[in-house]
């Protein structure tokens, strides 16, 4: 499949040495609140809430946690109304991005967003401008270390998997339709294979080519806007190089 972009797998790799565990388990929470309060808290009826519980124990958030963010989508318990917020950006060289948010200030969100991409040579553009160069997908990581191609190929069409690419160093990455991710992880780890990570994410599929100077820049921008509490995510359509990112 055309687009996809290491961004998601480096941010991933820094997120787990940079991130600090009770941000992440904020980001986390938000997004089961968030999942129960659309589709209801019963997860084998709402397919969002499956997947974020499933990412949520995969980052070890405590099962109680896990619970009274369900409770408080629902309203059963008192606590913060976030809403879903996404906003499209053109950063340097044209890049085009994405910028996934839970908010419970629209206000302040788009404020503290405004005011990373003015630092960092980014502008808010019109929705749509850049939503038309991306797809919601599935995405579900298997370490290669071990793993057959062949194999995982074969486990990932039973499983209803739209492709699997394999020019990651450490991981296959496994795309499926965005309805049918919790299916396919699950007939993945039914044939034994360990995933990694599994989420909804955008892939681009149209391609900006910036130069390698646009990029670090980039690389710069996308960090400044994922240490905004706020951000859930960010999704570029520009392949970023391991060694851009290293340099940035």
């Amino acid at each position: 499949m055309s687009g996809h972009s290491k961004w998601s797998t480096i941010k991933r790799q820094k997120g787990r040495k940079d991130v600090l565990r009770s941000k992440l388990f904020t980001r986390l929470a938000r997004e089961i609140i968030v999942a129960a309060k659309i589709g209801g808290g019963d997860p084998s009826g709402n397919a969002r809430l499956r997947v974020a519980i499933d990412k949520a124990k995969s980052e070890s958030l405590p099962k109680e946690n896990i619970e009274r963010a369900i409770k408080r989508g629902t309203g059963e318990i008192e606590g913060e109304h976030y809403e879903e917020i996404t906003y499209e950006c053109v950063g340097p060289g044209g890049v085009g991005i994405m910028i996934d948010c839970f908010s419970e200030n629209r206000n302040r969100t788009v404020s503290e967003i405004r005011h990373a991409l003015s630092r960092n040579n980014g502008n808010l553009t019109e929705n749509g401008s850049v939503s038309w160069q991306f797809k919601q997908v599935g995405q579900i990581l298997v370490k290669k270390e071990g793993v057959d191609e062949d194999s995982l190929m074969l486990a990932a069409i039973d499983g209803g998997a739209e492709d699997v690419i394999t020019d990651d160093e450490e991981f296959f990455v496994v795309v499926t339709a965005a309805d049918t991710l919790h299916k396919c992880s699950s007939h993945l780890a039914e044939a034994g294979f360990t995933i990694d990570e599994a989420n909804l994410t955008r892939i681009a599929t149209n391609k900006s080519e910036p130069t390698d100077d646009e990029l670090r820049k980039v690389v710069r921008l996308l960090e400044a806007l994922e240490e905004l509490d706020d951000v859930k995510d960010t999704h570029v359509n520009a392949d970023i190089p391991e060694e851009i990112y290293q340099e940035a």
